[in-house]
């Protein structure tokens, strides 16, 4: 058993927190902006709940956080009552959020120097994959740190590997991302052709499925994406965050990203229609509109 904080109790985080405490077996203290939140987990889940990052992580072995974006990640660590001013020496802190790669090199950095290490780990599979505890964990860091975090994250994860240094787990999310934004985008195309044609679409999907067409994504939306129901994972704003990650990366890095691009504005178009919480697989309502 270790002693765990976890900041940041949103759709992921909370199942996320809740399996370090009941499968892990952690001691989980918890931190969330919104106090509600915090003692509604506490009351199902135990552990206890702390009134700002810094008390939360004080004293602990590990500390995690899921929050939205850079600057909130900023905040819960490095800001006013931030976790890294609680930290002790030979901790790790294990960052869960798609955030952007300069962020997680620049707070490793100033872990190091703190004396603790910090590991940008986001991960894949939704909100289900959070509620099951079976998500894919992509890690940057150093070897030791990960050793020593591992068994500790396998607690929401059926895949944790580490896939090099600091902003290294956050550019595999990146590339996790740019995949799913063409796969999804091919899946509404295939879809919305296929009805226009006058073919029965779930027929074609069972055949198709088990063919190189196959994929998680045509798997697991298809029968919500025919029935026109986008309420069954991650959201189109959530989205449009990563894939301006990805662009605004490869803009650094001068890698080329058409379809990623164009499958963004297609997004925008989406957001437009009124869908900005509705699921990714929502392109098929744009084709259908």
């Amino acid at each position: 058993m270790a002693s765990v904080a976890f900041l940041g109790l949103g759709v992921m985080g909370y199942p996320m927190a809740g399996h370090l405490r009941n499968k892990g077996g952690h001691d989980v203290t918890v931190y969330n902006r919104t106090t509600a939140k915090g003692e509604q987990w506490v009351g199902q889940h135990g552990g206890r709940f702390a009134a700002t990052p810094a008390e939360a992580a004080e004293g602990k072995d590990f500390v995690f956080s899921c929050v939205g974006n850079d600057d909130d990640l900023r905040s819960i660590t490095t800001g006013a009552d931030g976790a890294f001013k609680a930290m002790k020496k030979g901790a790790v802190y294990i960052d869960n959020t798609t955030a952007s790669a300069e962020v997680a090199r620049e707070l490793a950095e100033k872990a190091d120097a703190l004396g603790f290490c910090f590991l940008d780990a986001p991960v894949s599979g939704g909100q289900a994959g959070a509620e099951n505890g079976v998500l894919t964990v992509m890690v940057g860091g150093g070897q030791e740190a990960f050793d020593k975090a591992k068994p500790v994250i396998e607690a929401f994860a059926r895949m944790v590997g580490l896939m090099g240094p600091a902003g290294a787990g956050q550019l595999t999310k990146m590339i996790n991302q740019i995949t799913i934004a063409g796969l999804v985008q091919g899946l509404a195309e295939g879809i919305h052709f296929g009805k226009k044609a006058g073919l029965d679409i779930e027929k074609v999907i069972e055949v198709i499925s088990k063919g190189a067409a196959g994929s998680w994504q045509m798997e697991n939306r298809h029968k919500t994406m025919i029935a026109g129901k986008y309420d069954f994972g991650f959201a189109v704003d959530w989205m449009r965050k990563d894939l301006g990650i990805c662009l605004t990366e490869a803009d650094r890095n001068g890698a080329k990203l058409p379809v990623t691009a164009l499958v963004d504005q297609f997004y925008k178009d989406v957001q437009a229609m009124g869908g900005r919480r509705w699921d990714t697989s929502s392109l098929l309502a744009r084709l259908e509109k």
